[in-house]
């Protein structure tokens, strides 16, 4: 079968790739990913992956001279050399034969034939190559039948799936994130073949599981993956503080929800609302912390005390563990799982303002996602429910936004700086001037003083004075 290449915004590099391998005495072929969405008619990659039966380098250097003297990245190691040209990143490799050792996912590699590359690949959709050689030029060589499992959407492995997951166990987490953002089903053996070689992801490096984790978290529906990494093993071995949410427990007649089930159905929610990665994982997280408290408490039934506040204190631990960044994304989750239960103890008429201010203070910038979180954490299928919850969080943001407009603490600055105390005083740095701007915070957000700069002046000398400070 030919693949028309000529209407391909690409067609003019690839008769320059054709040309050059050609003057090389090279052969040249288009493999993996570019391949398949090109078939599949996805939105095209910007990285395209070239084949060669002879020396992937010296292919790229002639490619490089021929495009205008182009930088070329050389890595000798894996016998791959990268060209940066307009907004693509192209790959060159030769061929190759692999075979794996036990204890690792590096294999051994010798020279060998595209068919040899081919069966190397982990998915038959991912073994198609396009001819660019001049005598068959645009030809699509299928050995595995990869267009036949794409038009079915079906993932299975070009060789025997035990083997494939087995040498490469990364591949159980790119087969399932496939799986998650192509919405194909993993064929029947090779999901069996996950479940059997599950244990031998624990030699893959926790940053490439995380890089296909953060894929399945960001398609667009993340149950779809969560689901089969639960039903493979896989996520209990990654992430077992999801796992632990977990089944039903029953005592004198009282259950309480799966929260397992509940988080995947609150993750797909947001999921519909954001693409924001921390956000979702926020959503992930959210119950964590009901595991390690749950109890039953006779005459009130199962309870989670505190479960926010414990679950934000696993996040950190969980975050170093899966390598995940430390910084500032790490942070917003914690903040997002401490404070998601906050908006619904606020739906009462008897709220105070200081209850309101105090949310608006610990949110800040991040109310409205906040909010966002609240509303996918509605899981219920009961519609007069799923809508009296949607009116209280309505209801909620609407006294915020009343309090927000009245008081403007979110995002709070100080209305006087511990500089300005210091002078007032003529005083040294020390832990008065902590003591006297925590003293001024909290008279704002009491509602004892209005956030403004004169106001929390004289609350400062007055709150002084009892400190024995004396302007």
């Amino acid at each position: 079968m030919k693949i028309n290449l000529t209407q391909n915004k690409n067609f003019k590099l690839f008769k320059i790739i054709s040309k050059v391998a050609q003057e090389n005495n090279q052969t040249v072929y288009i493999v993996g990913g570019y391949v398949r969405d090109l078939l599949m008619q996805r939105k095209a990659p910007t990285d395209i992956d070239f084949v060669t039966e002879q020396s992937g380098i010296e292919l790229a250097k002639a490619v490089g001279k021929e495009l205008g003297d182009l930088k070329v990245s050389v890595f000798k190691t894996y016998g791959t050399a990268m060209i940066k040209y307009k907004d693509l990143d192209l790959e060159f490799v030769g061929a190759r034969k692999e075979s794996y050792s036990e204890d690792s996912r590096k294999p051994a590699v010798e020279t060998g034939t595209l068919e040899d590359d081919q069966k190397r690949r982990d998915f038959t959709v991912n073994a198609l190559a396009i001819s660019l050689n001049a005598e068959n030029f645009g030809e699509l060589i299928d050995p595995f039948n990869g267009r036949e499992d794409m038009q079915n959407k079906i993932l299975r492995t070009p060789l025997e799936p035990a083997q494939t997951y087995s040498d490469d166990p990364l591949r159980m987490m790119r087969a399932i994130r496939f799986a998650s953002v192509l919405h194909f089903n993993i064929e029947k053996n090779s999901l069996e073949a996950i479940k059997q070689e599950a244990e031998r992801i624990k030699i893959v490096s926790m940053e490439r599981i995380m890089v296909e984790f953060n894929k399945i978290m960001l398609s667009e529906k993340p149950s779809v993956g969560l689901k089969l990494m639960e039903e493979t093993t896989l996520l209990e071995k990654i992430i077992p503080e999801l796992t632990a949410l977990r089944g039903i427990e029953e005592v004198e007649g009282q259950t309480h929800k799966d929260n397992f089930w509940h988080t995947l159905e609150v993750v797909d929610n947001i999921s519909k609302n954001t693409d924001n990665l921390w956000l979702r994982w926020a959503a992930l997280l959210h119950d964590i912390g009901k595991a390690p408290t749950k109890k039953f408490v006779e005459k009130i039934g199962w309870t989670f005390h505190g479960h926010e506040f414990l679950g934000s204190k696993m996040v950190k631990n969980l975050f170093t563990r899966l390598k995940l960044p430390l910084g500032p994304d790490m942070k917003y989750v914690q903040k997002m799982v401490k404070l998601s239960s906050r908006p619904i103890a606020l739906i009462d008429d008897g709220t105070s303002d200081s209850a309101l201010r105090r949310l608006l203070f610990d949110a800040g910038e991040d109310l409205e996602d906040l909010f966002t979180l609240c509303k996918a954490d509605i899981t219920t299928k009961n519609a007069s429910k799923q809508e009296k919850f949607k009116k209280n969080f309505e209801y909620v943001a609407k006294k915020i936004k009343e309090v927000e407009e009245k008081d403007h603490v979110r995002n709070f600055q100080p209305p006087i700086s511990g500089e300005e105390i210091m002078e007032m005083f003529s005083l040294k740095p020390g832990r008065e001037i902590g003591i006297l701007k925590e003293k001024v915070k909290e008279a704002i957000l009491e509602g004892e003083i209005a956030n403004d700069k004169d106001e929390a002046r004289n609350f400062v000398i007055k709150e002084a004075k009892i400190l024995g400070l004396e302007i």
